[in-house]
């Protein structure tokens, strides 16, 4: 019989594992979907609206800054109030966010519209994550946290594709209607399918000084801001390329905005492949060593994106391979990673995911306010970028098992 989920709420009906996967990953795509499905648009945004490029990348910056002060909030509030109605109403306050960013007609009009959706579109990850754990533990866990992880990773590949063939048709406001249907469609699915997995008995009070204190406990101990900052890092390694997409495709690739899959289809299919492979790891593989084994891949395809740069000119498809190989080893990172994060404080499952997720933002904010605009001038830039983050990031690993040793050391 099909595995079904029995959710805490007696109102609420049992889900089936195999819908609740898709709606989980599409509810966590919210974020790279709308940060990724205008890219192929920027040109014309600045043209349109009379600005710079510059003030059209920052457009990414209003959304980021906002993502990464609220994801610190929807876990917690999340805590108190279930884990569905925060979802529901973000949904809604972001299909009104995207309305407003498509009847925009100045740039500033834009990045307050851009931040609008930023303060509302993390709820969907943040929830979700907590979703997982909430229901299952260990090796299940990891299971589904790698289906949603696989069937999450379409999102940067289908958003500047399908985004750059909307606005071929139908311009750049075109993009944003389609973000205020996709919130819609995902209201009307998680009103229906999504469950509450969150009793009321287990639910905490948004009162200051509690809530002080547990934001307190979680940000400052050292194992979770040594995953959170792998976690961030490795991510950024990549997303670096995502935020250069425009220039890194259309200038120094020489390919059109309709034509941006020749970078997002093999990174997702590596995302996807390692996906899969994290699922049929679990239980068979510590979270651990799984871990170590993503971040040899990540560390090989570093080392070959630089030496391709260093050595031959910018091409297709060279200058992409290695760019798939390393999400192949960020993408089995991903879900054991996040688990280890959240076993921090099981009791406070919503919070610690907020709290991983503004950490995850802010460091994509950095990059994509500073790093991106410094490193993308040459693809040799760009690829010792990767390999910078990529060194942090297994610096900050290494030091957690150092710490994780040195606390179960006698004496």
């Amino acid at each position: 019989a099909e595995h079904r989920i029995d959710t805490t709420e007696q109102r609420q009906p049992a889900v089936a594992t195999r819908l609740l996967v898709p709606l989980l990953a599409a509810l966590a795509a919210i974020g790279p979907f709308t940060i990724d499905a205008y890219l192929p648009a920027f040109p014309a945004i600045a043209h349109s609206l009379g600005a710079t490029q510059l003030e059209v990348q920052q457009t990414l910056t209003a959304f980021l800054l906002p993502y990464a002060f609220m994801t610190l909030w929807h876990g917690a509030i999340s805590d108190t109030f279930g884990r569905r109605r925060v979802v529901l109403v973000c949904l809604v306050l972001f299909a009104l966010a995207s309305g407003a960013c498509a009847f925009a007609t100045r740039i500033e009009h834009l990045w307050l519209a851009r931040a609008l959706q930023g303060l509302t579109s993390g709820a969907g990850i943040v929830g979700g994550r907590a979703v997982v754990r909430d229901l299952l533990q260990g090796a299940e866990a990891q299971r589904l946290m790698s289906h949603v992880a696989m069937v999450f990773s379409l999102a940067p590949a289908i958003a500047p594709i399908v985004g750059g063939w909307v606005f071929a048709a139908f311009g750049w406001r075109a993009v944003f209607v389609m973000l205020v249907l996709f919130g819609s469609a995902l209201f009307v699915a998680c009103h229906y399918l999504l469950p509450e997995t969150l009793s009321p008995g287990q639910r905490h009070s948004l009162h200051p000084v509690s809530l002080s204190k547990a934001y307190w406990r979680v940000f400052t101990r050292l194992e979770f801001l040594l995953l959170a900052g792998a976690l961030a890092l490795n991510f950024n390694g990549f997303f670096l390329y995502v935020l250069s997409a425009p220039v890194f495709l259309m200038q120094h690739l020489g390919v059109t905005p309709q034509a941006f899959a020749w970078m997002f289809v093999p990174t997702v299919a590596g995302t996807m492949a390692a996906s899969y492979l994290s699922g049929k790891l679990a239980g068979r593989l510590s979270q651990r060593r799984t871990v170590a084994l993503s971040f040899a891949i990540m560390l090989a395809a570093a080392v070959a994106n630089v030496v391709v740069n260093i050595w031959l000119p910018p091409g297709l498809p060279r200058s992409v391979l290695p760019l798939m190989l390393y999400t192949v080893g960020m993408a089995l990172a991903m879900p054991s990673l996040s688990l280890l994060i959240l076993d921090q404080y099981p009791e406070r499952r919503g919070l610690v995911s907020s709290c991983q997720s503004f950490v995850q933002s802010v460091g994509n904010s950095l990059t994509a306010a500073i790093i991106a605009p410094l490193l993308w001038q040459t693809t040799v830039m760009l690829s010792f970028g990767m390999a910078a983050l990529l060194a942090l990031g297994l610096v900050a690993f290494v030091l957690y098992l150092l710490h994780r040793r040195m606390a179960k050391a006698p004496g």
